[in-house]
């Protein structure tokens, strides 16, 4: 009997482990930000190296996954309000979904912050292979300055990204 719990637990650690190598980022602080281009919720097109020069936040997220709605829920009052200016930009990448289903969230929910698609989740593996909502906040010269996994509202993480990104803005 103490084998088996034995062996259960040291499986439920190594899964515990697993799922936890997953979140790492392949783009980490310090990096330089993959060039890519997505497709903005109006047909517009926008490319990193459109961003050149502004602080972006690149933010992935999805309908379906209930950390992003939440972060979601909190990025226009916590961050687009607060930091209000031309030299920054969120983008806000929605992970292997179609237009028609965020266009659809995103009228049910009433936001007005940028979004884009990319429905064949082509740029996310640039930068992790899982977990989302993910956020990296990349400098004026397209340097990653910070990343973010998970959300939680008791965390407070926009406050701080909030002051980082008006460091950055100086």
């Amino acid at each position: 009997m103490k084998k088996l719990i034995l062996a259960a637990a040291l499986t439920l650690a190594a899964v515990a482990l697993k799922a936890q190598d997953g979140l790492e980022s392949i783009v980490n602080k310090g990096d330089v930000v993959p060039e890519f281009t997505v497709e903005m919720v109006d047909g517009s097109k926008i490319s990193m190296s459109d961003l050149r020069g502004k602080v972006v936040l690149v933010n992935f997220w999805a309908t379906w996954c209930p950390p992003c709605r939440a972060e979601l829920s909190v990025i226009q009052s916590e961050l687009i309000d607060k930091v209000g200016s031309d030299d920054f930009m969120l983008l806000a990448i929605s992970r292997g979904e179609e237009l028609e289903k965020v266009l659809k969230f995103r009228e049910q929910q009433g936001y007005t912050f940028p979004m884009a698609i990319d429905p064949e989740a082509l740029v996310f593996p640039m930068f992790a292979e899982s977990g989302i909502p993910r956020n990296y906040l990349v400098d004026k010269q397209g340097v990653v300055r910070d990343v973010t996994i998970g959300f939680s509202p008791s965390d407070d993480p926009f406050g701080e990204l909030v002051g980082q990104i008006r460091e950055l803005l100086k």
